[in-house]
């Protein structure tokens, strides 16, 4: 029983560390584009879908949409724009409405949530670079290593989910204020990286850890009524131009491959 055992064990070990194609795309001006719209489509897409339907059905919608999105994105041997971008997509629905549960569920602090979320990333990072001794998004091409992005990228959205809301809510500061603090703090890692040789990795995960509530942010800002601080063009509709613009931007990568120049 023991070498039964031992043997899972070691085969378990071989698929998890067994080399593929690399599996997310070219970090270029396209996946920021598309990032930010995917945080800002979670925002407005989740708000839309707990006010119009059951919220407890809605959240089941989103968990079976993550789970059958990472289904396919694990099932792929390389980088598949559109798989890729679902996932992202699906990570920014469900993200949300967890973050938004604990909070209008649980009752728990904006403040305290987003602490909690930023304590659980930092363990994520250190379990992730103890294992794999990198957190380079150009070195995604094992099964692990995988795992460990995408939980990464989970609690991102989590956190930025939390911090947008503390700053909009708890803060004060509002949708178009909140805008802009994180539009400056998404710029701020390239400025330190061109001017201060700020580290690649550490640029690379706080500006995407920024992307969550700087999408989030404006989404509100255009989503949300008037006396709630928006401009009233209702979360549905600006679900729907987001997704078009999602739409546009990764068949575009599917055609031109400029998000996949490395694998070619």
């Amino acid at each position: 029983m023991i070498k039964s055992l031992a043997a899972n064990d070691n085969q378990l070990y071989k698929i998890l560390t067994s080399p593929t194609l690399r599996k997310v795309p070219e970090i270029t001006i396209y996946f920021w584009i598309i990032k930010i719209f995917t945080t800002a489509l979670g925002e407005s897409t989740s708000d839309f879908l707990v006010h119009q339907i059951d919220p407890v059905l809605a959240v089941l919608l989103g968990a079976l949409g993550f789970a059958v999105a990472m289904v396919f994105q694990f099932r792929e041997k390389k980088y598949v724009p559109w798989i890729y971008w679902i996932a992202v997509t699906m990570v920014a629905v469900f993200g949300t409405m967890v973050a938004d549960a604990i909070h209008i569920v649980l009752k728990i602090p904006y403040a305290i949530s987003t602490v909690s979320f930023a304590l659980l990333l930092v363990v994520i990072f250190v379990a992730w670079y103890k294992t794999e001794n990198t957190l380079s998004i150009h070195s995604i091409f094992t099964p692990r290593r995988e795992i460990f992005y995408w939980l990464t990228v989970i609690i991102t959205f989590a956190l930025g989910t939390a911090t947008g809301d503390l700053t909009a809510y708890t803060l004060k500061l509002g949708f178009l204020s909140s805008g802009i603090l994180f539009t400056f703090l998404f710029i701020l890692p390239a400025l330190a990286y061109l001017l201060f040789k700020l580290n690649s990795v550490v640029a690379f995960w706080f500006a995407y850890i920024m992307t969550r509530p700087l999408g989030a942010s404006f989404a509100d800002l255009f989503g949300k009524a008037k006396d709630a601080g928006g401009l009233g063009v209702g979360d549905g509709w600006v679900s729907l131009v987001l997704f078009i613009l999602i739409a546009a931007f990764v068949s575009f990568l599917v055609f031109t491959r400029k998000d996949n120049q490395s694998q070619e």
